[in-house]
């Protein structure tokens, strides 16, 4: 089954660098994947500390709960990072000493073309991260207005032809139903110029399946608030990761981490505080860690990935 979910950690030297395990810690993986950080802090701990991976995909669980069963401190736990207080509450796990979250989409989600991730296969257009639950991205863009589908590609990828692309999309669906990755793909290579498309710095449908995969799963709005939780659920000195891979995710991780950080509302000018709100922490790492380029050469994937670092007071 391990070999069946297939995912390269990105950033896992500086990972462990930042979560430094210790024998008597107790970690969360809150996007468990295939368990490659989380194998990594349990192995670095010298395999006795306690380790909670959360994810919204059974595959995932099931591959990662037979990579890490040897491993007697480690539970697994079906569920989205985003109720990460609810879940672990459920199971009374203490305080933690270090909690990772890794926002990208695995690398068995993207190669797995009946998941309809990938731009470059023809397959079913799915993109849900837990396929037991909720509509598939071809039942939700089925109902989708053009003016709400060109909200989203223009919010959540951040697209310049979202107009054009959203008006192509709702004309060939009034014709046929929108039902493959290869049918996205269509469109968009219909609303975007050849001239275009040629100077794109990678697949020109990348933002649009982007945008449609984040407003599906609904990844985004919950963040901020997922984010604070997981500085609640830490131990004073504990260390909160979090892996991004767009600009969007990024700047809602840095924003939160400098408000947890510095929650002063009080004026700028003003000689003393009077709000009474205390910084809970301070932002480690000098900002964003990026991978190193022999990373970026043996796997292009980890390119856009920046790794941010938020340790409790």
């Amino acid at each position: 089954m391990d070999n069946a979910f297939h995912h390269v950690p990105v950033l896992f030297d500086e990972v462990m660098q930042w979560m430094a395990p210790r024998p008597d810690g107790v970690y969360l993986d809150g996007t468990l994947g295939g368990g490659g950080h989380s194998e990594g802090i349990l192995r670095l701990s010298g395999g006795t500390a306690r380790l909670y991976g959360i994810d919204r995909d059974g595959e995932a669980i099931a591959a990662a709960s037979a990579r890490l069963g040897a491993y007697p401190g480690f539970r697994a736990i079906h569920g989205n990072f985003h109720d990460a207080k609810a879940l672990l509450g459920a199971v009374d796990a203490p305080p933690l000493t270090g909690a990772l979250v890794d926002l990208g989409v695995s690398s068995h989600q993207l190669d797995e073309a009946s998941r309809g991730f990938s731009y470059h296969e023809d397959a079913p257009l799915d993109m849900r991260m837990d396929p037991s639950q909720g509509p598939t991205a071809a039942e939700y863009l089925a109902g989708i207005s053009q003016e709400e589908l060109r909200r989203i590609l223009t919010d959540y990828g951040e697209e310049k032809w979202a107009a054009r692309i959203a008006q192509i999309f709702v004309e060939r669906r009034a014709k046929a139903p929108i039902l493959t990755t290869g049918d996205l793909v269509a469109v968009v290579d219909a609303a975007i110029p050849k001239a275009v498309r040629r100077r794109d710095d990678g697949h020109p449908a990348r933002r649009t399946f982007q945008a449609v995969r984040i407003a599906l799963n609904d990844e985004l709005d919950p963040l901020r608030q997922a984010l604070c939780d997981f500085v609640d659920l830490l131990a004073p000195g504990g260390r909160l990761l979090v892996i991004t891979f767009h600009s969007l995710e990024d700047r809602i991780v840095k924003q939160t981490f400098r408000q947890l950080q510095n929650p002063c509302t009080c004026p700028p000018k003003a000689p003393v505080c009077t709000c009474g709100k205390k910084p809970l922490g301070r932002v480690l790492a000098g900002g964003a860690v990026k991978p190193s380029a022999e990373e970026t050469a043996s796997n292009p994937r980890a390119r856009s990935a920046k790794l941010r670092v938020f340790e409790k007071r």
